[in-house]
């Protein structure tokens, strides 16, 4: 696994407590969550940026979202899912060193790891629909 592969995941689970908690500010649970899954400085550091990046940009994020699923409402998603897509329509809009292909390739990936049986359809679909709204020249 790819240091930025094992990045997202930890980006992924983080997401997924803050969720649960409603819980916006990541630091007063950074120690605890560091303390528990361990990380090399370049993967935590990579999980951080996409945390904070996540987190300071979900209006935007989940705004796009809901443009983009016909039907779905954020919070009747599943929290995985959910999280999995705010985390990769960061990366494919405010990471542009992030090739679209990857981050929706990561996404799947971590769909199929953390996720139900139809979970990567769903956020291949939905990043597809994202991602040529947010990079149609890609």
């Amino acid at each position: 696994m790819t240091k930025r592969r094992k990045a997202r995941e930890m980006a992924l689970q983080l997401l997924y407590q803050l969720d649960v908690r409603g819980a916006d500010d990541p630091a007063p649970y950074e120690a605890d969550f560091w303390a528990e899954h361990g990380a090399d400085g370049d993967t935590r550091t990579y999980a951080r940026t996409l945390v904070s990046g996540t987190k300071a940009n979900q209006p935007a994020i989940d705004d796009l979202l809901g443009r983009v699923t016909e039907h779905w409402e954020l919070d009747r998603m599943a929290v995985v899912d959910r999280n999995i897509l705010r985390l990769a329509v960061y990366e494919l809009g405010w990471q542009p060193d992030v090739p679209p292909k990857v981050a929706i390739n990561e996404a799947i990936e971590i769909a199929k790891k953390f996720g139900t049986r139809e979970s990567s359809r769903f956020i291949n679909g939905v990043l597809d629909r994202v991602g040529k709204e947010l990079r149609p020249a890609s």
